[in-house]
């Protein structure tokens, strides 16, 4: 399999310019600075994923805003200053949202010209400022897929999309993943890519009942639920009966008896035979454990999933830098924080 390099271990920086808790200048000029760029790359990793909403570049009407442009601009900048590579992630389209605290439609924007046309023009505009920058930048087109129907529709506007980039960024990275929440089972769906510079992604937070326990956001999750990393699968299995099956179905694709390291080799085994097949690069754009978690078993988890990257060569970013219940620099996570960063 092709190796992403310059993308094979990262971090994101969600809250920063995507699902922000504040749209003031003052959040935006705090939340992460160049400090915390140098502190990333201090850590020895080798690039950053910045989410990005629409709105923070577009008005509603789908006028350009400049001062959100300014951010990227910047962090670009200060990306190359410390010799880290940057993935620009739309994560969130006008007319399209993955987060169930949005209460969005999942399927419209498939199905929709109006909303797929200012979709591609927002990418065409990425491409026109930042396609000069291909030695340090990536497009991701759309952060996460939901619904399992639209699999054959996305593959089809991601097509359209890149080719409308090729025009202003012809060497550009541009990765996109499939459906289900981005799961590492729907890499096999995605089309062949369009060019040699095209990335499959997968999000990987398997078990989601370990990773996401107490999770606010999870349909029908209990802010007192409690389980441990590794465990048996039957554990697991009766321990997940409230999710759904979108977010769980992985439970039931493999025979193993237990969730640890050989479950996360078996479930990424699909990815990287679907990558090799088309010769496409494989990259996994989210990661991690909830602040609600036990720390020994994320640390556990940590190392499971590192090993597993290490032996299949794929690259990454962990979800998250900081805040958003997954934050690596967050108070929670000081007494294993040193052992964590060796394992991204």
């Amino acid at each position: 399999m092709k190796r992403f390099d310059g993308f094979m271990k990262g971090v994101n920086l969600g809250g920063w310019l995507s699902q922000c808790i504040s749209y003031d200048k003052e959040y935006f000029d705090t939340f992460i600075t160049e400090e915390d760029i140098k502190k990333i790359a201090s850590w020895g990793l080798d690039h950053v994923r910045v989410p990005v909403d629409y709105n923070i570049v577009e008005n509603e009407d789908g006028a350009y805003k400049e001062e959100g442009f300014a951010y990227i601009s910047k962090c670009i900048s200060w990306c190359e200053s410390y010799g880290l590579h940057m993935i620009l992630d739309l994560h969130k389209t006008y007319g399209y949202t993955f987060d169930p605290l949005d209460n969005g439609d999942l399927e419209e924007f498939f199905h929709n010209e109006e909303l797929q046309a200012r979709f591609i023009k927002l990418w065409k505009e990425f491409a026109r400022r930042y396609g000069s920058h291909s030695d340090t930048v990536a497009f991701e087109l759309l952060n996460e897929i939901v619904s399992p129907s639209v699999s054959d529709a996305w593959n089809e506007i991601a097509n359209r999309t890149i080719e409308a980039i090729r025009e202003d960024a012809k060497d550009t990275y541009v990765i996109f993943g499939g459906v289900c929440y981005n799961n590492v089972n729907s890499v096999k769906l995605l089309a062949k890519p369009y060019d040699d510079k095209v990335v499959y992604n997968f999000h990987f937070y398997e078990p989601l009942a370990f990773t996401h326990q107490k999770a606010y956001w999870v349909e029908n999750m209990s802010p007192d639920f409690e389980i441990g990393y590794p465990d048996t699968k039957e554990k697991y299995m009766d321990s997940s009966e409230f999710l759904s099956n979108e977010l769980v179905g992985a439970l039931n694709e493999f025979s193993l008896d237990m969730m640890d390291r050989k479950f996360m080799e078996a479930m990424m085994s699909s990815a990287v035979e679907a990558a090799e097949k088309n010769n496409a690069y494989l990259y996994c754009g989210e990661y991690g454990v909830i602040d609600q978690a036990p720390l020994e078993d994320t640390l556990r988890w940590f190392e499971d999933i590192h090993e597993t990257f290490e032996h299949y060569g794929i690259g990454r970013a962990v979800w998250n830098y900081k805040q958003k219940d997954f934050g690596m620099v967050d108070e929670h996570y000081k007494p294993i924080q040193k052992e964590l960063i060796k394992n991204l």
